[in-house]
């Protein structure tokens, strides 16, 4: 599992990077102060995108079965929605209650929503 959480952390950080480098400059132009929050369905998007290929074909490459079809691919798209709510909550509670700049609640946003997202991509996804 060490080696599991590891890769996951990596393949995590690779898709936070994409996730920041589409929500920051939509926030920047389009979504400003509180509606920052409109900014992270469209960043989420992309970064699922590339993260359902990260840890399917590494973070979990050794762990369970894989389902073919669109069972898994459903799966995925369940765990990273509550990936989505939680990053959404955390945005809209830094940006329009909090009134911190748009990047604030990128840090908690991603770390909780990591934590998160793992334990359910291993239990249920990946499983």
């Amino acid at each position: 599992m060490i080696g599991q959480l590891i890769r996951f952390g990596i393949a995590g950080g690779l898709s936070s990077v994409v996730y920041s480098l589409v929500y920051l400059p939509l926030t920047h132009f389009f979504f400003q102060g509180a509606r920052a929050v409109l900014a992270v369905p469209f960043a989420f998007a992309v970064a699922v995108t590339v993260g359902f290929f990260l840890h399917s074909k590494w973070s979990f490459k050794d762990h369970g079965t894989r389902d073919q079809g669109v069972v898994q691919h459903a799966k995925f798209v369940v765990v990273q929605g509550s990936g989505l709510a939680l990053n959404a909550a955390v945005t809209w509670v830094g940006t329009a209650l909090l009134h911190f700049p748009p990047w604030v609640p990128l840090i908690p946003a991603i770390f909780l929503a990591a934590i998160v997202t793992f334990f359910l991509n291993r239990l249920w996804v990946f499983g």
